[in-house]
């Protein structure tokens, strides 16, 4: 088992964009460790942002991520690479690349000039294809396989790396709602293993379903974070979307689950 715990993720005063007029403006934020976190909140909110510097393919202009206490875009890029992980919004992989191929690339923060491909990596690879149940596809292109199907062996990709830390932007995104509670189930089995996973979602109610911790975003900061039952509330759901919605239980789980209020339209 992986223990994220001795491994934290902190933002810090975090002001980021990509012009002239910040599209973050001062997040503080900690994941919890060893569950999964959602970011959530509407399009434009600073969600993939706060993701992409996270990550380290955005500079901040002020404040710092830090990564078991270090700032993180001064730690080495394969040094990053051996601790957390990037799953990015619609990947796409050269032409012609089998599963097998495609999930061996996780490998590659661990290994160098002087040790090459190595046991440890079969095992890796072996056991993300197993975990994902993508084996059956091993020698397949990717392109031939189903949305689904895809994303299964770039989260086996991901798994590879073997990090503690694993970052994915709408992962479920463009996915069928069966093919979606499938990637979550699978990425709740991830996090038990000991991962921290941060998640991009826009789907609210998968998001509340499965994951640990929601953090609301609107217009560039944090509004809420909490569990969702804690969070998800009609005011917090107009306060952020602007939704006029009923928040309900699941009568099986007991979680919250938004149901918008219609206005009928007579004919």
């Amino acid at each position: 088992m992986l223990d994220s715990a001795h491994l934290c993720l902190e933002v810090s005063g975090l002001v980021a964009g990509y012009g002239a007029e910040p599209i973050l403006k001062s997040i503080d934020f900690k994941p919890v460790a060893g569950g999964i976190t959602a970011l959530v909140g509407p399009n434009g909110c600073g969600k993939s942002t706060l993701l992409k510097v996270m990550s380290r393919i955005l500079l901040p202009a002020s404040g710092e991520v830090l990564l078991g206490g270090e700032p993180i875009h001064s730690i080495p890029t394969k040094q990053v690479a051996r601790k957390l992980a990037l799953l990015p919004q619609g990947p796409i992989s050269p032409e012609g690349l089998t599963v097998r191929e495609l999930v061996s690339q996780g490998r590659y923060p661990h290994q160098s000039l002087l040790q090459q491909w190595s046991t440890e990596d079969s095992r890796a690879v072996a056991t993300a294809m197993a975990d994902t149940d993508v084996e059956e596809f091993a020698d397949r292109p990717i392109s031939d396989l189903s949305g689904g199907q895809r994303q299964r062996c770039w989260i086996a990709m991901v798994l590879a790396q073997e990090t503690p830390i694993i970052l994915l932007d709408e992962p479920t995104t463009f996915l069928d709602l069966k093919v979606q509670v499938d990637v979550m189930t699978l990425l709740r089995k991830v996090a038990a293993t000991g991962r921290t996973l941060i998640v991009v979602m826009h789907e609210l109610n998968v998001a509340a379903a499965f994951c640990d911790h929601l953090v609301m975003m609107r217009e560039g900061a944090i509004v809420a974070t909490g569990a969702p039952h804690d969070i998800m509330t009609p005011e917090r759901l107009k306060q952020v979307f602007g939704l006029e919605a009923q928040v309900i239980p699941d009568p099986l789980s007991g979680r919250p689950i938004c149901v918008p209020l219609v206005n009928e339209i007579s004919a």
